[in-house]
């Protein structure tokens, strides 16, 4: 009689948890960095058909890393599960934390069970009235949930590419710098020399806080092209008494003729200028 192989518990969730992460650092990574009107994705995707950012309610957006079969699966769950929960209730009940623990149940439950785990790494963001009000959830292969604050980084190098967001990153950037920020990031992903993603090669989107009901929103490549290419505000450095070119040449103090004289303007030569005639002294001889 054949004995059947004894595998320990702990041997077998880290051997899933291995193979999860394996195949999920073989996908591209995305960038989700809060900014002052709202909450930026980025990822570079060349596909114009497959999305790794994509909208599930009002103002839900989610993104996802891994395989792309088994995170749709999971995106069209998760606008289901809005959809039906908006509708027999109320729309204001649809929140993002809600959604994260569906979620966590669903990959918690297929990593546990089942022979194979979903390689999968997700995050569902909401953008709220404030930025105090945003929420930011990542959710890993095994079921964990974590709230993030400002940015998070997952996929591919996550852990480089994160410490590379968190040095650049502050609250109430502009949508422009994060942009470029997210950017200059995932052309570092590799290791070497840093790359230059083209704006037609990169998949963008934003939960805006000023809109009243649909917050998502795609960023088209001209939109793209055009933040991108933005150069920081910087102060023009011209002030009282300079020029455009540099700092004004000082003047001469006047001179007892000219003090003598009236205030008119020394350019014309008026009024007793400068570049106006001497007065008429009085002639010789006279009394």
């Amino acid at each position: 009689m054949n004995m059947p192989f004894y595998v320990s518990p702990e041997q077998l969730m880290k051997d899933r948890a291995d193979f999860a992460r394996k195949g999920i650092a073989r996908g591209r990574s995305v960038v989700v960095l809060a900014y002052d009107g709202g909450i930026a994705f980025a990822t570079e995707n060349p596909s114009r058909a497959l999305h790794k950012i994509s909208e599930i309610y009002d103002r839900i957006g989610f993104a996802a890393v891994g395989k792309y079969n088994e995170f749709e699966n999971l995106r069209v769950a998760g606008v289901r599960y809005a959809d039906l929960r908006g509708y027999t209730y109320d729309r204001s009940d649809v929140t993002v934390r809600g959604l994260a623990n569906a979620y966590a149940q669903i990959l918690g439950t297929v990593f546990i069970t089942e022979s194979k785990p979903l390689e999968v790494e997700l995050v569902v963001a909401e953008v709220g009235a404030t930025a105090e009000d945003d929420q930011i959830y990542r959710l890993t292969y095994d079921g964990t949930v974590a709230d993030e604050h400002g940015h998070v980084v997952m996929g591919g190098q996550a852990e480089q590419l994160g410490r590379k967001v968190g040095d650049g990153w502050r609250p109430n950037m502009s949508l422009g710098e994060v942009l470029r920020l997210a950017v200059s990031a995932l052309g570092s992903s590799d290791g070497g020399t840093p790359r230059t993603i083209e704006p037609g090669q990169l998949e963008v989107a934003v939960l805006e806080r000023a809109r009243s009901r649909r917050a998502f929103r795609r960023l088209p490549k001209q939109a793209l092209t055009e933040l991108l290419a933005q150069e920081p505000e910087e102060d023009s450095g011209t002030g009282d008494g300079e020029s455009s070119g540099g700092t004004a040449a000082p003047q001469a103090a006047p001179g007892p003729a000219e003090q003598a004289g009236s205030t008119g303007s020394p350019e014309t030569g008026e009024n007793g200028g400068p570049d106006a005639e001497p007065p008429a002294g009085p002639k010789e001889g006279a009394p």
